[in-house]
Order: structure tokens, then sequence, then C-alpha cells
């Protein structure tokens, strides 16, 4: 389950829609702009968000940047997180992991839970800090106490695989559930994975396989990969090559070299079976004289 934690791990930014549709003519890019430039940190975090994001405006990491910055050392939180996540991305930027955990620290200490579970995701992963698991579950703990579904998701991890804490995989199922509950992609992945090995809940591929779905249906490609799986094999459902095909096909468009790895070996499987089967078939009959066949392949009426 290692590959599953570290898929969980992620940092992330406050890139929610700034707008619910585009903006006409620029109105409302232009009216927030001008609460920005007047100094108000959290119309400076949306503009830094419509310029990452490109929300209205043409993206540009570089004003997405400059943004985040002002909003920042005017003590906004968010600003501090998505400037955290600029430097570990290395947005607009040259990449530095100690600067992202500097700005996640600044967010986190003020109570910002996304920045909380990226100061946990640091420690986990010894990006800008000492690998601690003990320091990253303390943080993913204090996002999770405030319902933020990626702590909440990155705990059941922890309690899966024993890091930081003694492994107790009905925990673990316990916040996968609570994460689940916010429809979080890979907490469904996370309960796919405990059903499909039986780790603190009864084995039932089925029950995976609709985990499987959710996460797939949320946008999750690793949960796009396991369908594939779960139809090559048949766990949980009719075993169906094409369907797996279909799968890792999907998984692969979205970036996945495992899945196009499989696709590939499943590919050549099937098309090795059929090449055995052509060269498994008998020959046609030919006998000489009038009993040989015609043009038509039917032999000739005598």
């Amino acid at each position: 389950m290692s590959l599953l934690l570290l898929c969980i791990f992620n940092q992330a930014s406050d890139t929610d829609p700034v707008f619910d549709r585009a903006p006409k003519a620029s109105r409302d890019f232009a009216a927030l702009l001008q609460k920005a430039q007047r100094g108000d940190s959290e119309a400076q975090f949306r503009i830094g968000v419509a310029y990452e994001a490109g929300a209205g405006v043409k993206q540009d990491y570089a004003e997405a940047l400059r943004w985040y910055r002002q909003a920042a050392d005017h003590g906004n939180s968010s600003a501090q997180n998505n400037l955290g996540a600029m430097y570990g991305s290395g947005l607009g930027v040259p990449r530095s992991d100690s600067q992202a955990i500097r700005w996640y620290l600044r967010a986190a200490s003020a109570g910002h839970p996304a920045a909380q579970n990226n100061v946990g995701a640091m420690f986990a992963t010894g990006q800008g800090v000492k690998a601690s698991d003990e320091d990253a579950l303390f943080w993913f703990r204090k996002a999770a106490k405030q319902h933020y579904p990626p702590a909440e998701a990155n705990l059941g991890a922890m309690y899966l695989t024993g890091s930081g804490v003694a492994a107790d995989p009905a925990e673990a199922v316990r916040w996968y559930q609570e994460a689940s509950r916010h429809n979080y992609a890979l907490a469904e992945v996370g309960l796919g994975f405990v059903y499909l090995q039986g780790s603190g809940v009864t084995k039932d591929e089925r029950e995976a396989v609709k985990w499987f779905r959710k996460a797939a249906d949320h946008g999750s490609t690793a949960a796009e990969h396991q369908l594939g799986k779960a139809y090559q094999f048949g766990w949980g459902v009719a075993q169906d090559n094409q369907m797996a095909m279909k799968w890792y096909r999907a998984a692969a468009d979205h970036g996945m070299a495992d899945a196009r790895t499989s696709l590939q070996a499943l590919a050549a499987t099937l098309n090795g079976r059929a090449e055995a089967a052509v060269s498994a078939a008998p020959a046609p009959l030919l006998t000489g004289g009038a009993e040989s066949q015609g043009a038509s392949g039917t032999a000739p009426r005598r």
C-alpha cells in the first residue's frame, strides 16, 4: 500500500473558481482588481487565483505569484498557502521546498486546513524538512479536525500502513469513509483497496469495484487503472478484456504510465492468442483431379 500512500500525499492550492462564470467584458475582474489595488488582501488573493487558474483572465503564473505575495504579506493565509504551492510546484518561480514549507507553516499556524495538510505532506515525504511520520500525523490531525478531506484521507493512509502510529486498518477505513462523504476521489480509491485486500473490512471485490467506480467518476486515474485490472482478472465483475482495455486506455489517456504498460501487455496477450488460434486452425482439405475445389470454394458437381 506504499504506492497508495505516496499517491495521496499531494500539495494543494486554493484554486476554487473565482467566478461562477466567465466575467463579461472583464467587468467583474476589473472591479476585483480595483479592490486589490486598494490593498484588500482577499481581493488580492482572488486576483492571484484568477491568474493561476486562468479564470476570467489569461493564465499567468508570474502575475499569480505577485498577487499572492502581496496578499500573503498582508496576512492572508489562503494566499500564503497558495504561495507555498507555487514554490513547491515551481510555477512562476524556481522550485524551492524550503520556501514552500516556509509559507505553508505560516498559513498552517494561522489554522488554514489546506496548509496544515500540506505541511503534513512535506513531513511525510521529507521535502524541505527532515522526514517525520510523527510530525506528519500531527499536522494531518489538525486539518482533519476541520473536516478537510485530503487530510482525512492521509490519516487513513497513515493508519493503514502504521506510519507514525500503530497500524489500525479499521481506523484507516473510518478516516477514508469520512473523506469519501465529500466525494474525495483518493479516499474512494483507498476504500477500493481495503475492500480488495480485506484490510480492516471483510474482503469484498464487488464492494471494491463500487468504490473504484465512484473514484473514477470523480476523476481518479488510479481508479480507472484498477477498474481495468478488475475486468482483466475478473475481480468483482465478469471477466471482460474489452472493458479492461477501455479502462486502461482511459487511465493512459490521462497520463498514467502504468496504465499504458497494462494496456500494451493486454493487447500483446490478446494478439498472441489470435495468432495462436490462426496457426492452430486445420488446413483446408485438398484432393486431386476432379475432386479439387473450384474458385467458389465448393467442390464441382459430377
